[in-house]
């Protein structure tokens, strides 16, 4: 193909849809140079999806200043994460250099990548070198204006290569683990794509993640993970407001919280913040527009539940894999809970949990190494069960879904698994099986709220099953008592407790002997899990 000088709305199109297919190609390397446990979502999937947004937006356009306006609402729209939301900034900055012009060449696409740099350092209220502003910012300052447009693009990339490599000497813990800034990789693809269009080079291909070299989790590392924010949560909104009212509002979001981007204009605008005070985010809104599609992340659950799912991810030692009809693959974490599994017969053992779900690929995989032509999946969570059910046509083997939505409903299923019988009959044994168990957990209040038990102040403990909350109490113990009273009857004869993180040996012992005065029916059975968030996972029998 000839090399273009100048580029047309349809150019315009073919360099986001061309985006769109490298973070897709690309997505799991990027997210593999990760430092930081995801407090928005891995990097390289909110990219992804951020472009998937805007490729959807591009249907049925035509002419540049169509082509703009839907590569900008598309972006602003489709933002995800702090790193899909400065990425929107970086396309509207773009878009908004070539809006007014019937095509567009190295003058026009130079200064758009300097207002695309320009815009997003303004996106983000304490912009950090070592960063995909950083890389930007280089890009821009080496897309010379007088040159031939495949000329500016090789020099822009070439220097943002250059500052992604420096991004180590900026950010301490990206040389401590021996990575470069995912955003900034996510990034430099972008100008992949235009060299793609403008000279018909390849798109490169993306790093075998089996053969990336893994992140040693140093105990540097782990003190930024527990710091990306000290702040619980993250709230992201948009926001219908006059643009004049937008710097008072971030003044107000400096006051209350970190990792604040805000990016939109012409009245609607994605805001991003991680913050202690949920309503006071909120609030700020109300004061200058109207929010709408509000959405809050537990920031400190995800750091947790990360480094749990990136834990259990270390190898068992594997086990003798013996040939079976029928074998089970399990989703789980927890050395204790993993080991109970593995007692239990479960051949595949697939990390994940509340907020770290596994995906359809990951549970194939497992499939595909479990030593049987049928196979039973156990999810153990609501959310995963309906990526489970996507495996079974995806492979020639026969799969089936039990159902379970939790631990207690897992071990309780695999009371029933009889690896010599059909993956049906399993199926339908342990499906019942799961059915009989009554489950419920104990976690702690992040913050005062009311029930239906009554009030709860920060730092109580709640006693939950699939009907909500059923006991508050400032004590552990008397929470999982609490609880205990509510589900255990007469007719149950077992009571499981698993102890997960913050379980104390005085605390099982008081709870045994309730049972034992209160139950004396019921027998208790104790294992150690080792799972965080929850203290006590219960079952009764």
């Amino acid at each position: 193909m000839a090399t273009l000088e100048r580029l047309g709305p349809d150019d315009l199109k073919a360099v986001v849809t061309a985006y769109r297919d490298a973070l897709r190609a690309h997505r799991e390397p990027i997210n593999r140079l990760n430092v930081y446990p995801v407090p928005d979502g891995d990097t390289g999937t909110n990219m992804a999806l951020t472009l998937e947004s805007v490729v959807a937006g591009l249907d049925g356009t035509s002419g540049m200043p169509d082509v703009c306006q839907a590569i900008s609402r598309g972006s602003l729209m489709g933002a995800r994460g702090n790193s899909g939301v400065i990425l929107s900034q970086i396309l509207r900055g773009i878009a908004d250099g070539c809006r007014d012009h019937a095509d567009v060449g190295a003058p026009e696409l130079s200064a758009a990548l300097s207002s695309a740099s320009d815009a997003a350092y303004a996106a983000v209220m304490r912009p950090v070198e070592g960063t995909i502003l950083t890389v930007v910012k280089a890009a821009a300052g080496a897309a010379a204006a007088d040159g031939s447009l495949c000329g500016m693009f090789v020099s822009a990339r070439d220097a943002g290569a250059i500052a992604l490599a420096n991004t180590p000497e900026q950010l301490p813990v990206l040389k401590q683990a021996g990575v470069v800034d995912a955003g900034g990789a996510g990034f430099q693809l972008l100008l992949d794509s235009f060299l793609h269009v403008v000279d018909g080079r390849p798109l490169p291909e993306p790093d075998d993640v089996d053969q990336m070299a893994p992140i040693e989790y140093t105990p540097e590392i782990d003190a930024a993970h527990d710091s990306v924010s000290d702040l619980r949560y993250e709230v992201m909104y948009f926001l219908e407001a006059a643009d004049e009212t937008i710097p008072h509002f971030k003044n107000v979001w400096a006051g209350i919280g970190d990792s604040i981007v805000v990016v939109g204009g012409d009245g609607l605008w994605n805001c991003h913040i991680h913050t202690d005070d949920i309503g006071a985010a909120v609030e700020a809104a109300l004061d200058a527009g109207r929010p709408r599609n509000i959405r809050v992340t537990d920031l400190i659950e995800q750091v947790e539940e990360e480094r749990w799912v990136r834990e259990a991810a270390v190898p068992d030692a594997e086990p003798d894999i013996v040939p079976v009809p029928t074998a089970v693959v399990a989703v789980a974490t927890g050395e204790g809970i993993r080991r109970i599994f593995r007692s239990l017969g479960v051949q595949q053992i697939v990390a994940g949990g509340q907020s770290m779900n596994p995906s359809t690929e990951q549970l194939l995989a497992a499939v595909e190494a479990a030593p049987a032509d049928e196979v039973v999946i156990l999810p153990n969570n609501k959310n995963i069960i309906p990526v489970a059910e996507q495996v079974d046509t995806l492979t020639d083997k026969a799969v089936r879904v039990v159902r379970t939505t939790g631990i207690a409903q897992g071990f309780a299923a695999l009371l029933e698994y009889d690896p010599e019988s059909t993956g049906d009959e399993n199926a339908k044994a342990m499906e019942a099986a799961a059915g009989r168990v009554v489950s419920g957990e104990v976690t702690r209040a992040v913050r005062a709220s009311t029930c239906d038990v009554g009030p709860i102040a920060e730092g109580d403990y709640l006693g939950i099953t699939s009907d909500g909350i059923r006991a508050v109490a400032p004590v552990l113990a008397d929470a999982v008592t609490s609880l205990l009273d509510v589900l255990v009857t007469e007719d149950h004869e077992i009571v499981t407790l698993i102890e997960g993180e913050g379980a104390a040996a005085a605390d099982t012992r008081r709870v045994t002997e309730w049972v034992h005065d209160n139950r004396p029916d019921a027998s208790v059975e104790v294992h150690h899990g080792g799972q965080p968030l929850y203290p006590y996972l219960v079952s009764i029998e």
